[in-house]
């Protein structure tokens, strides 16, 4: 089950007896588990019907021995395994996976690890209850899922303001969530709906000019004059603009314009489907990159990205700073 259907089942009281919640991205694991945390059991039920165990404190047998307890006068149990990837014996879990208590709902945290899914314990918990796989969002489909997540919320967001957070925190979407928080109860106090660059800018902390976002605008763009200014600004506001998150961003979007050039659709909607990209306002660096870059070119910048990020961190590097490395790399895609 995907992530939204999860929930929606949830926010019905459509539980199942088992949630098998594993894989590398903890933020929709917390969200599902927070979500059933709110749902299941009663606030005024709390404290005879939910019960939250820690994978380093506890073994299968008595994690299976919790969840076949009844409910004390109430509908249903709440049973949480927190750090779950630290219960050795996790495999036993298949005897209780594959008869679970109806009355009780059992809620295993698999962070930053999966099970085999060819096993018993995953083919026994997906046929009585949800396993669910988190999975990192890909960087350059970021913008994207910052325009739904906040759309859920009835809050709409410039793209160029979804880009400029995309770029500055990456797919990290625990610290994502906390600064859209922000931004939310910011426009709620001004009774607006919209997040512009303008509030990214000022409330986060990330200039509306001088970012990856416009220095990638300026790449696709031949804008030598300006994408010389923003490395300027960026030897001077390292803090704010690490080499890393640069070429972070240079990377993805080389990469996926080689991608493009050797697509047979290279029109707006055909680098939208070959991409997975949601808005047409993402497909202009592209479109841009492919009149100005041949695949020659772009093969050999990928692998200039890739040296640079080695002497970032000290490879074949006695004296270079950051800002010099990425001034030189500048130079390469530029000429």
């Amino acid at each position: 089950m995907e992530f939204k259907e999860i929930c929606k089942d949830i926010k019905s009281r459509k539980f199942v007896p088992v949630y098998f919640l594993m894989g590398e991205e903890p933020f929709f694991i917390d969200q599902i588990t927070d979500l059933l945390i709110e749902q299941v059991v009663p606030e005024t039920e709390r404290d005879f019907n939910q019960i939250i165990l820690y994978g380093s404190d506890t073994n299968a047998v008595n994690i299976i021995e919790t969840a076949r307890r009844f409910p004390m006068m109430s509908e249903y149990q709440l049973v949480v395994v927190r750090e779950a990837q630290q219960v050795r014996d996790i495999d036993t879990l298949v005897h209780y996976a594959k008869n679970p208590m109806k009355s009780t709902v059992l809620v295993i945290n698999y962070k930053y690890k999966t099970i085999d899914k060819r096993k018993s314990l995953a083919v026994s918990i997906d046929k009585t209850g949800v396993l669910f796989d988190s999975k990192k969002i890909q960087d350059y489909k970021m913008p994207a899922f910052i325009v739904s997540f906040l759309k859920e919320r009835s809050t709409d967001i410039d793209p160029k303001a979804a880009q400029m957070l995309s770029d500055f925190l990456g797919n990290d979407l625990s610290r994502l969530s906390k600064e859209l928080d922000k931004l939310a109860i910011l426009l709620a106090e001004n009774k607006q709906k919209k997040i512009t660059p303008d509030h990214v800018e000022q409330n986060i902390g990330i200039s509306k000019e001088y970012n990856n976002f416009e220095l990638l605008k300026a790449i696709t763009s031949k804008d030598i004059l300006k994408a010389n200014r923003i490395i300027q600004y960026f030897e001077k506001n390292p803090k704010s603009n690490p080499i890393q998150m640069t070429l972070s961003v240079l990377f993805n979007y080389f990469s996926n314009l080689l991608i493009c050039q050797y697509s047979k659709d290279r029109s707006e909607n055909g680098i939208m489907n070959t991409l997975g990209l949601r808005s047409v306002f993402q497909t202009k660096d592209y479109i841009s990159g492919l009149k100005y870059f041949s695949p020659m070119k772009v093969f050999n910048l990928i692998s200039d990205i890739r040296t640079t990020d080695a002497r970032s961190k000290g490879v074949h590097n006695a004296s270079a700073t950051d800002s010099e490395l990425l001034k030189e790399l500048l130079y390469r895609i530029l000429h």
